[in-house]
C-alpha cells in the first residue's frame, strides 16, 4: 500500500467523524430549544476548619430530638424502605429487616450477609448507637456495606428511632 492509498483511507475516516459531529450538533440544536430548562439548584458550601488533633476522630452525632413514631415511619418510608423492611417476619432486601432492632444484637439475623465491620462491632442496638449510625453510618461502623450517607436532621433521626422502638 502506498502513501496515497493511506491518505485516502485516513481522509475518509476523518470525514466520517466530522460528519457524525455535525449531525450531532444539528440534532441537538433541533431538540434542545424545545426541552424545558433544568431547575436551578443552589448548593451551599460550608467552610471547614483546618484539620487538627481534635478533628482526628469522627464527629459525634448531635442528640436525636424527635420522638414522633408516626413521623418516623414517614421518614423511614422515604429514606430507608429502598433497602430495608420493617414488618414482623419481613424479607431482607439489600439491608436486613429492621423489626425489633432496638435492643437487639448488631448483626443478629441468621442468613443475612453482614459486612465484617458490622459483625465485629458487637453489642446491642441502643438508641445512642442508632443515633450515631443513622447520622453517619460509615463513621460509626468502619467497613459497613451500607452506602447511605446518613440522616442529618436531629428530629428526623429521633423520629426514625422512635418508629424503630415501636416495632416490637
Amino acid at each position: 500500500m502506498d502513501s496515497f492509498e493511506f491518505n485516502k483511507i485516513a481522509g475518509a475516516v476523518l470525514a466520517a467523524c466530522l460528519g457524525v459531529m455535525i449531525i450531532g450538533k444539528v440534532s441537538n440544536a433541533l431538540v434542545h430549544p424545545h426541552m424545558p430548562e433544568k431547575p436551578h439548584i443552589e448548593v451551599k458550601e460550608e467552610v471547614a476548619a483546618a484539620p487538627g488533633p481534635a478533628d482526628a476522630a469522627p464527629a459525634k452525632a448531635p442528640p436525636a430530638t424527635g420522638t414522633d413514631a408516626a413521623a418516623g415511619e414517614a421518614t423511614f418510608k422515604k429514606v430507608c424502605m429502598t433497602c430495608h423492611t420493617s414488618e414482623k417476619g419481613g424479607a431482607n432486601k439489600v439491608g436486613p429487616n429492621l423489626f425489633g432492632i432496638v435492643g437487639n444484637k448488631k448483626a443478629h439475623l441468621a442468613g443475612f450477609s453482614y459486612s465484617s465491620g458490622m459483625t465485629s462491632k458487637g453489642g446491642e442496638w441502643t438508641e445512642e448507637d442508632l443515633n450515631e449510625f443513622l447520622f453517619k453510618p460509615a463513621n460509626f461502623i468502619k467497613g459497613t456495606k451500607m452506602a447511605f450517607v446518613g440522616v442529618s436532621k436531629d428530629k428526623d433521626r429521633g423520629d426514625v428511632i422512635a418508629f424503630l422502638k415501636s416495632l416490637k
